[in-house]
């Protein structure tokens, strides 16, 4: 990782799809943004706001940390306009904005009426990017890329790629696509369980609806797994691949797989039994954080 990207990013952040303060009632948005603000004490370098978040979501965050990077993880580009994600950018306060950091998706076909020609409609929104006033240029974005095709335009127009339900071996196959110098940073999810078969049962529970989307499934099968493998909520080696199940020790030693095969940075996941994906584990973190110490 350059000093650059280490000062921008840290090895090491935090994935939730619960950050969605714009949209909840005054509680919640206080629950949420303290919860940044924990996460942020904590040493996490990066905030990754998961679940399709809106911009406002993202100036919540922004507004309610001091030094974290705030990336979207992923925005889509069928749910709002490259000129009105520029002007929600422009309004940061300045010093945020240096800090936010806008990750871009396609989506998924059963997810956005409108998907059309995604690869096409990301190189014409990225367009529209770099023509708004200000703009939102491509130090300040990253590619939600699985395939070869997105993952050369990651590396060619922003900072690189943030990869969602990968591997390490994908990771491996991403940077050679990308090249040494653009940004790798994948997510990794988490189930802190001792008990193997417990904690894969979890990862079932989150993993259940991400086998109906073919853009995942699609890139399973080209890592070489079968369909077989998607069967019951997933196989033992299709969940043990793609997610990080034991202790914090284990969580430790599958995320520097990922760093092995070219991660820059991991962006984790908590899932748990009792919040699903949709949690704000934060007693989750903070063991986390004490495990990886001097690593954050």
């Amino acid at each position: 990782m350059t000093s650059e990207k280490r000062e921008t990013f840290g090895r090491i952040g935090i994935w939730s799809g619960a950050l969605h303060a714009s949209r909840a009632d005054a509680d919640g948005r206080k629950a949420m943004t303290e919860a940044a603000a924990e996460i942020e004490a904590l040493g996490y370098g990066t905030l990754w706001l998961g679940s399709s978040p809106s911009p406002d979501d993202a100036a919540e965050i922004v507004a309610a940390t001091r030094t974290i990077t705030v990336a979207t993880g992923i925005l889509s580009i069928w749910s709002h306009t490259a000129e009105e994600v520029a002007a929600r950018v422009a309004v940061l306060d300045a010093n945020a904005r240096g800090r936010f950091v806008l990750g871009l998706g396609v989506s998924h076909d059963v997810l956005a009426p409108q998907y059309a020609k995604p690869y096409s409609a990301m190189v014409a929104y990225l367009d529209a990017l770099d023509a708004a006033e200000p703009s939102v240029g491509p130090r300040h974005r990253v590619l939600a890329a699985l395939g070869p095709k997105m993952l050369k335009l990651a590396a060619g127009r922003a900072l690189g790629a943030h990869p969602y339900l990968v591997s390490a071996a994908h990771t491996a196959e991403a940077r050679q696509a990308l090249g040494p110098d653009a940004l790798l940073a994948p997510e990794l999810s988490v189930v802190l369980d001792a008990d193997l078969g417990r904690a894969r049962d979890t990862a079932r529970g989150m993993l259940a609806m991400y086998l109906k989307l073919p853009n995942y499934t699609g890139n399973l099968l080209r890592l070489g797994f079968t369909e077989g493998d998607f069967d019951g909520g997933g196989s033992p080696r299709l969940l043990d691949a793609l997610f990080a199940l034991g202790d914090a020790e284990r969580v430790k030693a599958r995320t520097r797989e990922y760093v092995d095969a070219g991660a820059d940075h991991v962006a984790l996941q908590v899932v748990t039994a009792e919040g699903g994906r949709a949690g704000l584990p934060l007693a989750e973190y903070r063991e986390l954080a004490d495990a990886f110490g001097d690593e954050l």
